[in-house]
């Protein structure tokens, strides 16, 4: 007889952000129910609860884990880049690329905290700012160096942001459009966005992928 799989408990656990966050993503965080969660990873709510502490600790989680993720594929690479450009490049790369490879927890980022308590949305803009710090002093190392175009450093990173993020809005991996062509014509667009026409980035896309656990999530708002 064929042993059962022995689930770890941060294996489960990643497992049901992963899950959570397709649904939440998918129909919205008011929406999507706990017995909806439960369902869908093959536990009952009762033993949801062996994992997570509620619906709303549950989005905590996710945006923790979302955030975790930016930080080791996205923020801690960039930061050892010393040339600013090059810094920009690596991460707008690696930021596209993660969503590009379908990573829906993501996106939850930008729609559902408000519904976060005031504890836990202190914890998940802190780590937002910290973001959008790193992205705002590079381009104004970019403007210093004469690089950035004739624009407001701040206006420009949360033009960075919305035009990044929003690819998890409109791009299926059922569609005609590889994701590497996708990449290659974003980081394009955005490059090309925020620096003076003299400067020509060379683009060099990462070959590291994803790990196999976070590949095949998406989020889909036109089914």
């Amino acid at each position: 007889m064929k042993a059962s799989p022995v689930w770890r408990k941060e294996n489960r656990t990643t497992h049901i952000y992963q899950v959570a966050a397709e649904i939440m993503c998918r129909r919205g965080y008011e929406a999507t129910s706990m017995n909806d969660i439960a369902d869908a990873v093959g536990l009952t709510k009762a033993g949801m609860y062996h994992y997570i502490h509620g619906k709303e600790d549950l989005l905590f989680q996710i945006m923790n884990y979302a955030m975790d993720i930016v930080d080791q594929r996205v923020i801690a690479p960039a930061k050892e880049v010393k040339d600013a450009e090059e810094r920009l490049h690596t991460i707008l790369e690696r930021h596209i690329k993660t969503l590009l490879e379908g990573v829906s927890a993501v996106t939850t980022l930008l729609e559902e905290t408000w519904a976060l308590t005031p504890t836990h949305l202190r914890i998940i803009r802190g780590r937002q700012r910290a973001y959008f710090q790193l992205v705002r002093q590079t381009l104004e190392q970019l403007a210093s160096e004469g690089k950035l175009r004739n624009v407001n450093p701040t206006v420009a990173t949360f033009a960075l942001f919305g035009m990044v993020l929003w690819i998890a809005r409109w791009y299926h991996h059922e569609g005609n459009l590889k994701p590497e062509e996708a990449l290659q014509d974003y980081l394009v667009l955005a490059m090309n966005s925020v620096l003076r026409s003299e400067n020509k980035p060379v683009l060099r896309v990462a070959s590291d992928a994803l790990p196999d656990a976070l590949a095949g999530l998406r989020c889909r708002d036109t089914e």
